[in-house]
């Protein structure tokens, strides 16, 4: 970035009016923010849109002025060198006014537009102020929840929330027991009085729901059970679970959801660089759990100061700073807002340093270290065994459940789909307690590091013949298939000198797995692992029609036909309820 940029940034997509300058010269950002503030309940999107027409030109006022001030050139030149705009994802009313302003101010002033994604936005301001290469981000915000990592010259979503914002979600439970916006800090508050009370806790590879779990706290806060009979709980004055337990609880596993999907992305990937980002990444116990995970793995966290991890035009104007300098300015005529913007479609026009992935498992080596288990390699006597790591970030009533429920769930759904034919390893022991597995070594190669059509033809076939039989994998990445022979031991090592080796793949790590017999199920198991292509090919696109051949080769259009759903749905709607 060239050391006198100056750019000023507006930022208007649902809460926040702000508007910002960022001085290249000395790193320094000025922000000006008006936060609008509901009477009652969530936002209401012409409030809102009323608040940013009043809000918009006092803060892009104040934040011109400082840069009039601040400014080295002569007073009849612009202070700036370009206006940059969150051009989406939000409120389409409250975008419209901040695109109208940011084109206003550019004529009037001369300068170049740049338009901004938002989410990128909250991601590059982490890249930026930790000095970090290529991390992995995590952005929980309001309205969003998911994963990015930069490949192929985009930033890739490569996991996300399959129904609500993670703000939102919690939102939503404070509510209904009558809190004011905004309910996270008060949920965070009130955590601190509170034990834990089991609640559902949903991931499903690098994707995670809050629905299941916000309309549990609900029923437990009110009395309610599971099948719908009142039930008496102490500490709460209807009857129900007490605030402060479900508040601590929806902490634990909200935000253990969300660390766990970071570090399968880190897994994935192979960064051991992780940035936040969102408003919801002002909270303590979450930003506690992603700096424990980081460090149990032996990577680097950061977080960015409160100020710009809420929404704000800061974040705005240190990214458009960025694509000011590689070119990336826009016509008045394509500078049209866009409500449902995804990071991903937005071309990476200001960074080139292709991330490389990290090596596999590499000839004699042996431990490896997975998203949630040390893994033991003895190929010479073609075994593996397992173990589920207790993770310290996880409340331990939770952590064993989880350990405990996924060991067992994997020993069983491993055997079944070779039942079903499909190639996995096989088990020759389980202990639940100690989360504990051993079986067969299998393959010469993760399928990340050895990716070609046929096999991922195969794993179409595969991930087929498991939905046909009722049940999902759960955790079907590039990572959890392995390619090549049927194991490394003496016999095979032996036959392979009487003839070629056999390219096989096969299925591993079942422990996300679980029995449905619903098409969605079906076909976000195959969206998990379509994700991972995106995340880690070169050229994914041949990839990802390969996987479609080979399910379609076996299994039902339906589930095709359903995941072109999953793929077109906007994950970026603020709730107004």
């Amino acid at each position: 970035m060239s050391s006198d940029t100056r750019i000023l940034g507006i930022e208007g997509t649902a809460w926040a009016a702000s508007a910002a300058v960022y001085d290249g010269a000395t790193d320094d950002v000025f922000i000006e923010s008006d936060a609008y503030e509901p009477d009652s309940g969530g936002i209401h999107p012409r409030e809102a849109a009323e608040h940013m027409h009043d809000a918009i030109p006092r803060v892009v006022e104040t934040a011109l002025e400082h840069a009039r001030e601040t400014a080295d050139g002569p007073s009849s030149e612009a202070p700036i060198d370009a206006v940059a705009f969150s051009q989406g994802p939000g409120l389409g009313p409250c975008l419209r006014i901040v695109g109208t302003a940011a084109r206003a101010l550019s004529q009037a002033l001369e300068v170049p537009l740049v338009g901004v994604n938002h989410m990128v936005a909250h991601l590059e301001i982490g890249r930026h102020s930790s000095g970090f290469d290529s991390p992995v981000c995590l952005n929980a915000s309001g309205a969003n929840a998911h994963l990015l990592a930069y490949r192929n010259g985009r930033y890739r979503v490569l996991g996300e929330t399959m129904d609500t914002g993670v703000g939102n979600a919690i939102d939503k439970f404070t509510r209904h027991v009558g809190w004011s916006h905004p309910g996270g800090p008060k949920v965070e508050a009130a955590a601190r009085d509170g034990e834990y009370v089991d609640l559902p806790y949903v991931v499903k590879g690098m994707d995670f729901s809050f629905s299941g779990i916000m309309s549990a706290a609900k029923q437990a806060h009110d009395g309610v059970s599971a099948n719908g009979v009142s039930g008496g709980s102490s500490g709460s004055s209807d009857g129900g679970t007490s605030i402060e337990d479900i508040c601590f609880s929806l902490q634990e596993n909200i935000f253990g959801m969300l660390t766990e999907v970071a570090e399968r992305a880190l897994s994935l990937t192979g960064s051991d660089e992780l940035v936040l980002g969102g408003g919801v990444g002002q909270n303590a116990r979450l930003r506690e759990m992603l700096e424990s995970m980081c460090g149990q793995r032996g990577a680097d966290f950061h977080a960015p100061e409160p100020r710009f991890l809420r929404d704000n035009a800061g974040m705005i104007a240190v990214l458009g700073a960025k694509m000011y300098d590689a070119g990336d300015t826009l016509a008045l005529e394509d500078s049209r807002v866009d409500p449902n913007y995804r990071p991903d479609q937005v071309p990476v026009t200001w960074r080139s340093d292709e991330p490389e992935l990290a090596a596999g498992r590499a000839d004699g080596e042996t431990q490896v270290r997975g998203a949630e288990a040390l893994v033991s390699l003895d190929p010479d006597v073609g075994r593996v065994t397992k173990r589920r790591e207790s993770k310290a970030y996880r409340h331990p009533a939770l952590d064993e459940r989880l350990r405990r429920e996924r060991t067992t769930l994997e020993a069983r759904l491993t055997s079944l789909a070779r039942r079903e034919g499909v190639p996995t390893p096989v088990l020759t022991d389980v202990d639940p307690l100690e989360a504990r597995l051993e079986l067969e070594y299998v393959g010469d190669a993760d399928l990340r590091d050895a990716l070609t059509a046929e096999r991922v033809r195969d794993v179409g076939r595969h991930l087929a013949r498991l939905h046909r039989a009722g049940f999902v994998h759960g955790d079907p990445t590039t990572r959890n298939v392995r390619v090549g022979r049927r194991d490394g031991g003496p016999a095979q090592r032996a036959a392979d000198e009487r003839g070629p080796t056999s390219d096989r793949t096969f299925l591993i790590d079942f422990g996300l797995g679980y029995h449905t017999d619903h098409v969605e199920d079906y076909a976000m198991d195959v969206h998990v692992f379509d994700q991972s292509l995106v995340g880690t090919a070169d050229n994914p696109e041949p990839l990802r029609e390969a996987v479609r051949e080979g399910y379609r080769e076996v299994g039902e259009e339906g589930v095709l036909e359903r995941l072109r759903d999953v793929e077109g749905r906007g994950r970026y709607v603020v709730d107004d309820a």
